[in-house]
């Protein structure tokens, strides 16, 4: 999806339209919007051809064919298949080539600081028609995404809760408890904060569902956010729209509790379980 959009704008920045793109690989039109959008993968052929139309220099043609040939090949994720949704996977990857996720939780705990209990709990809720086989690899594929928190370039993570997530009951007592100090032991990584975003704290702007908001190492990459629904989800790219949630996020993060007064919210919100 990165390098697609990366197309995107070399295309446009050469002032190249999808007819001239087109006409250079002799496909129609479709055929590059489609790449540009991620909706095919990305041929090499192609991929150079369209770079040496656009003008770009032959160094900057092999580092990008290098990114295409990374991008093309099966992540980790791919064994998960039978449990992941097609709109789902391109979060996983996005998740794991981030360097800053920003986050809004209106409902539950983020899954890169969910216990297994409570991932467990929540995807029953979610899929009360799996078997236990099928929850299991479900739980599995949720637990081996939080291992990129603990990697030598792991990416910094900074949730928003509302204080509702934290009151409500996912399992019993027991797996609420473990959530609770699980969430005071993320607290404590140098690259985790977590922000409780009090009832007091009164209305905000974000308050219209939970959302992603992932940012890359490399300046040229967009910003991308990631809004869900029960049936799929949506990224965003454009400027425009990015703007509007990294916004929302400074906004509540201004309003929630500090970062350093989480332990003690959550100490105080665990002795209720």
């Amino acid at each position: 999806m990165v390098l697609g959009l990366r197309l995107r704008d070399l295309r446009e920045g050469a002032g190249c339209t999808f007819a001239e793109a087109a006409a250079a690989l002799s496909v129609n039109t479709t055929t590059v919007r489609r790449m540009e959008k991620a909706e095919v993968g990305l041929k090499p052929p192609y991929v150079e051809k369209l770079l040496k139309t656009y003008g770009i220099p032959e160094p900057e043609i092999t580092g990008f064919l290098e990114l295409v040939d990374e991008a093309n090949r099966p992540g980790w994720w791919h064994g998960f298949r039978d449990v992941l949704p097609p709109w789902f996977s391109l979060y996983v990857s996005l998740e794991g080539e981030a360097g800053l996720i920003r986050s809004y939780e209106p409902h539950c705990v983020h899954g890169l600081l969910q216990t297994e209990d409570y991932a467990r709990a929540l995807l029953r809720t979610g899929f009360p028609t799996a078997s236990d086989e099928e929850l299991g690899r479900r739980v599995a594929l949720r637990m081996e995404r939080q291992e990129l928190l603990r990697r030598t370039d792991a990416p910094k993570l900074w949730v928003l809760l509302e204080e509702q997530v934290l009151r409500r009951h996912v399992g019993d007592a027991r797996v609420m408890r473990g959530q609770i100090d699980r969430l005071v032991e993320c607290g404590s990584m140098p690259n985790v904060t977590v922000q409780i975003i009090p009832y007091t704290s009164g209305a905000h702007p974000a308050m219209f569902g939970p959302f992603q908001l992932f940012r890359f190492d490399i300046p040229e990459l967009p910003d991308i956010v990631y809004t869900e629904s029960i049936s799929g989800a949506v990224y965003h790219d454009e400027r425009k729209d990015t703007t509007v949630y990294l916004e929302a996020l400074d906004r509540v993060g201004a309003q929630a509790a500090p970062a350093q007064h989480t332990e003690a919210i959550l100490g105080e919100i665990r002795k209720e379980f």
